[in-house]
């Protein structure tokens, strides 16, 4: 006997609990990628063959709503810190006019969270160079979901114990698609830390969608 499809009202059901789970475990067991955190969600609650999963921006949305509920003082506290590693490491990497983008500008990092710098060069061997110069420990990392936009290299660097994503883009692709912040912004957003916890999620985009 065929099985019967979910009413519109289950399927929103759903959805919404997929969003939730997705949400906490991202807040709570560091994971960092959407799609991997709606999958483990979805498995969780016994959704089959990925049915039902919410957008990347509902998840954005619980994830806010959860750090807010659970997690407040904890979550002040976090950014600061990583924000001013992040600011550290733009101020070594100064001269690839780094920028700062992911979960630790629009303020959703999670416990464990990396920090995701970009940086631009005419080839991401200028940038190994300059690490190998300044005897700067380094790794490299393969790039997820790769595009037209994605960058040409990436670095992991570690500082105050916290991972740094070091992603290099040619002067062409400048930056890639995503919302970033140069030094100065994060300098602004340390100084007024307490009412620039969370960006209004009318200035930023969350990833793409890659279920």
């Amino acid at each position: 006997m065929p099985r019967r499809k979910p009413a519109p009202a289950d399927s929103r059901h759903l959805r919404r609990a997929i969003a939730i789970a997705a949400a906490r475990l991202m807040a709570e067991d560091g994971l960092t990628d959407y799609a991997t955190a709606k999958r483990k969600a979805a498995r969780s609650l016994g959704a089959e063959h990925g049915e039902g999963l919410p957008t990347n921006e509902e998840v954005q949305t619980e994830l806010r709503l959860y750090q807010s509920i659970y997690q407040e003082d904890e979550q002040n506290d976090r950014l600061q810190a990583l924000r001013q590693t992040a600011l550290s490491a733009m101020q070594l990497l100064n001269e690839f006019q780094p920028r700062l983008t992911g979960a630790v500008l629009d303020g959703t990092a999670a416990r464990y969270s990396p920090i995701h710098l970009q940086l631009v060069a005419d080839s991401s061997k200028d940038v190994e160079i300059w690490l190998l110069t300044h005897q700067i420990a380094f790794d490299t990392a393969s790039l997820p979901h790769q595009n037209s936009r994605s960058p040409e290299d990436r670095f992991v660097l570690d500082m105050d114990d916290t991972t740094v994503l070091v992603d290099v883009f040619s002067a062409q692709k400048r930056h890639g698609g995503a919302p970033s912040a140069a030094m100065s912004e994060v300098k602004t957003l340390l100084a007024n830390s307490t009412a620039a916890t969370l960006l209004s999620e009318s200035q930023l985009t969350v990833p793409t969608d890659t279920r």
